[in-house]
């Protein structure tokens, strides 16, 4: 399925590690708490994901963050993160107040999670697939 530009100039799109636990958990949490559906979901490892990493410079293949391509432009690692808090609902909207903190100790402790997501809440062994009811915001 292609991403149109009135998905890419209307909604924020997240592209995530599609076997990741912690990823996926983390997806489940954010369709939970978008109930205005502003966000659209794809993983890396699908079309859609993979399309979109590359229309924006970005290798497929060499993926180690969540995305957020929001009002024609990408964000990754935490600012992507605190980004997508900013749209959730309360509590999880406050977090958006970490955006203040560095750029560099913000994506520190990124990367950190980051390297150990695997290790720490493990990993399935093909992509996740949408239910049904989650298809329609999935690209």
């Amino acid at each position: 399925m292609s991403i149109t530009d009135t998905q890419l100039q209307n909604q924020g799109i997240v592209v995530f590690d599609g076997v990741c636990n912690f990823c996926n958990a983390s997806v489940n949490l954010m369709m939970r708490n978008d109930r205005k559906g502003y966000f659209l979901f794809t993983a890396n490892q699908m079309e859609g994901g993979r399309e979109l990493l590359t229309r924006f410079g970005l290798d497929p293949d060499a993926v180690h963050s969540v995305y957020l391509v929001e009002e024609g432009r990408i964000f990754s690692k935490s600012t992507a993160a605190l980004r997508i808090a900013r749209h959730m609902n309360f509590p999880w909207n406050l977090s958006y107040g970490f955006i203040i903190v560095p750029r560099f100790i913000r994506d520190a402790v990124y990367d950190l999670i980051a390297a150990n997501r695997y290790r720490w809440f493990g990993k399935k062994e093909v992509c996740r697939l949408p239910s049904p009811e989650e298809r329609a915001r999935f690209v």
